[in-house]
């Protein structure tokens, strides 16, 4: 059984969001709000987390391609290989904002992504997504969660998602309604400006 904790974006309460955190480093899995649509997450370091969430999307771990959430710009270079200036403008302009974009990996990634060339990055404009990746103290992993109704590609209402994922995570954060435009997925990773996805993030940047 989940926990619906609700939690408001204005003023997260810490008492909170050490609860969530202490959920993440025990190896559980959380559905938490960010500045787009809720996400599914655990911590990046824990492989048995990494392989739930993995088994519950229905993909080998090593094929999935999971975004880490990031608190800001300064643990970039824990797991991105050096960039170049430009591409260090357009991350600075765009985040924290609804964006992933995708960037050349670095030897440091955690085990189970180090077979990955590339990472997809997100600073999401979220207090309650930042404040949980700042006590934690390393990125959490991020994953969508969709609906399989066509209209609502995702489910918005915190308690829906509650409902329908009380069997399968520890907690749900109910930060208020989600959004239902997924991020923007930029590719960086050659030095080009690719745009993967079109989402609520502007690509006029």
């Amino acid at each position: 059984m989940a926990e619906l904790i609700r939690i408001y974006e204005e003023n997260p309460n810490p008492r909170e969001i050490s609860k969530v955190v202490e959920v993440l480093r025990n190896g559980g899995l959380i559905i938490y709000p960010t500045d787009t649509v809720y996400g599914l997450g655990c911590d990046i370091t824990n492989s048995k987390a990494l392989q739930k969430i993995a088994r519950i999307k229905g993909i080998k771990l090593e094929k999935a391609n999971f975004s880490f959430i990031c608190a800001d710009l300064s643990n970039l270079s824990d797991y991105v290989k050096q960039i170049d200036t430009p591409t260090f403008k357009i991350l600075k302009k765009a985040l924290p904002g609804p964006y992933t974009f995708i960037l050349p990996g670095n030897n440091s990634l955690p085990k189970d992504f180090k077979k990955k060339k590339t990472v997809g990055i997100r600073v999401p404009d979220n207090s309650i997504a930042v404040e949980i990746v700042k006590q934690l103290g390393n990125p959490i992993i991020s994953t969508s969660i969709h609906d399989e109704d066509e209209v609502l590609e995702y489910t918005t209402d915190p308690e829906l998602i509650y409902e329908k994922w009380d069997n399968l995570v520890d907690i749900v954060i109910d930060g208020g309604y989600g959004d239902n435009v997924a991020s923007t997925i930029i590719d960086l990773s050659e030095g080009e400006f690719n745009v993967i996805r079109e989402g609520k993030g502007s690509i006029d940047i």
